[in-house]
């Protein structure tokens, strides 16, 4: 894939070039999508064109080739009264302002479009779950099965027409052993073994279907959708005041405040709310303390996964954990569902006494250096973690664009793509703060990059606490005028995302003129991230297959929503 159009003089486009404007030219769009653009749509953050179904990958091919659009981010499947959609959400690894939405029409009797996988690899997953869920056919997809539930399942759950309180008996497929493909020769002999769904080293209830030849892994498909419990439905049904963002904590559990500001960022982005510059530093420290959760429990469990290190690296990363979880206690009384964010702003403001609070913040980021050298002390430069990371899980840069991956999965392998500081949201444009990424795309440099990373949540952590001490009480503003009813328009539409631990956490919602979205769409990191565990893992030790896994830092509660 180009990484940047090119004329044939080897120069980029001026329309194209990022240097150049934050905004993509929507003419140049236009002129690129041509007769294949057949109307336009309304949404909040991007031109939206409407195109046939029939010239999905033509379009797409064009726009990454010409227009450098290399990021497909989302496939949002809907159903109307009158028609199905497919959108195609896109935007660019080196330019993530710029942004474009494809909008698939479909009637109601047959809706089938043409398969995007060809040319973004992310859209296998996608598009088995908009079958799955609303029941969008893609034409050509080379493994139309359901993904998150089971394949006897009779009816799509997200579709308009399905009854929520009729109760189905699902019946189980016989059980075999022979995998997704014919593997074996006349040079081999396979062998076909499952791992998981419940197994410590699979993170949670993900099942790996595995194909060895010897200790090789010859093929793995992993097999979601044990933890899918509807939390596009139950937001759908909740009201945009008070009831959706708690559900956000329950996506990714183990570093979950940042998920609650996916949510408030589309919401007041559709409803035009603005947040009070005070709150916004609230929101980004107390994110970042998020984001040290999450990485703290990633390196004390991949610890565990590659060498068994129960008694120091994974105690260490607990100990360093509870401390956050002690800080974060005292400012919104929960230690694991904080529900600390509200539309317009946050809850309430820091505990008192404030300087209290402040110093046991301040003691520990004055700790924090010694003990991240213990971390490398104990896990970077011992020998056996090193054999068993460096060079194993390798994925290219190309490949992990091809599928999505983002945060640090894609920063290990040398991706310099960060959404705090490429689409820039909250305090951190005002802060000074450096995007981590290493070159060796392995599982040693994603956990390199989850470390440094810590440090540099601790420099925003304790540039929000200088702000917040000096900040003047008579405009320490925590929450901006919202209705307590809030409806916004109907129809109107919008895609906005943060950076989580694990990556790119977006949200869609649609509104319909009531207090609720009529759709309401997750995009989560994790179910990108594992997606490309087969590049990773095939060709290598089944072993290395567990420290691959361990290295994306997936939660099954994110992956099947």
């Amino acid at each position: 894939m180009s990484e940047q159009p090119q004329h044939e003089s080897g120069r980029i486009p001026p329309e194209f070039d990022h240097q150049r404007d934050d905004r993509i030219d929507e003419r140049a769009l236009e002129d690129i999508l041509g007769d294949d653009a057949i109307g336009r749509d309304e949404h909040e953050n991007a031109p939206a064109f409407i195109i046939r179904p029939d010239t999905v990958q033509e379009v797409l091919e064009r726009l990454r080739d010409e227009a450098g659009f290399d990021h497909l981010s989302l496939i949002t499947p809907q159903e109307y009264e009158d028609r199905y959609e497919s959108l195609i959400h896109l935007t660019k690894y080196h330019e993530r302002t710029h942004e474009v939405t494809l909008v698939v029409r479909l009637p109601k009797d047959a809706p089938v479009c043409q398969t995007a996988e060809p040319v973004f690899r992310t859209a296998d997953w996608h598009e088995r779950e908009a079958f799955d869920l609303v029941g969008i056919d893609y034409e050509g997809h080379p493994d139309p099965r359901r993904i998150l539930l089971p394949e006897t399942w009779q009816g799509h759950p997200l579709s308009l027409r399905y009854d929520q309180d009729k109760p189905q008996v699902v019946t189980l497929p016989q059980h075999t052993s022979s995998p997704r493909h014919e593997l074996t020769d006349d040079e081999s002999d396979t062998m076909f073994i499952n791992i998981g769904p419940h197994h410590p080293a699979t993170h949670g209830v993900l099942h790996l279907k595995t194909t060895l030849d010897g200790e090789t892994v010859v093929d793995v498909d992993p097999d979601v959708g044990y933890l899918h419990r509807c939390e596009e439905q139950m937001c759908q049904q909740g009201t945009y005041r008070h009831q959706i963002i708690p559900y956000a904590d329950r996506w990714d559990y183990t570093a979950n405040l940042p998920n609650e500001w996916a949510v408030a960022r589309a919401i007041e982005d559709l409803a035009d709310i603005e947040v009070p510059e005070y709150a916004q530093v609230l929101r980004t420290m107390t994110t970042e303390f998020g984001r040290m959760l999450g990485h703290f429990l990633a390196l004390g469990t991949f610890a565990l996964d590659v060498y068994g290190d129960f008694t120091a690296i994974f105690q260490y990363a607990f100990r360093d954990r509870e401390i956050v979880q002690d800080i974060m206690e005292d400012l919104t009384g929960q230690r694991m569902m904080f529900y600390y964010f509200r539309l317009g702003g946050v809850a309430w403001d820091l505990p008192e006494p404030r300087d209290e609070f402040f110093d046991q913040i301040r003691d520990f980021i004055d700790e924090l250096p010694a003990k991240l050298q213990e971390y490398r002390d104990l896990l970077t430069t011992n020998e056996i973690f090193q054999i068993r990371c460096v060079d194993t899980g390798i994925l290219e840069p190309a490949v992990a664009k091809e599928y999505g991956c983002t945060g640090p999965v894609a920063r290990g392998s040398g991706i310099d793509y960060d959404l705090r500081r490429d689409d820039p949201y909250g305090y951190y444009p005002e802060l000074e703060w450096n995007v981590v990424t290493e070159d060796g795309c392995d599982n040693y440099s994603r956990v390199l990059v989850r470390m440094d990373e810590v440090e540099e949540s601790a420099k925003i952590v304790e540039q929000c606490v200088d702000l917040l001490e000096e900040w003047p009480e008579s405009e320490r503003d925590i929450q901006s005028n919202v209705p307590r009813t809030l409806k916004p328009p109907a129809d109107a539409e919008t895609y906005r995302a943060v950076e989580i631990a694990k990556g790119e956490l977006g949200v869609y919602v649609r509104s319909d003129g009531t207090n609720s979205p009529a759709r309401f769409k997750i995009r989560s990191p994790c179910f990108h991230n594992l997606s490309a565990l087969p590049e990773m893992a095939e060709g290598e030790y089944v072993a290395d297959l567990i420290a691959s896994l361990g290295s994306l830092d997936i939660v099954l509660g994110s992956v099947d929503r």
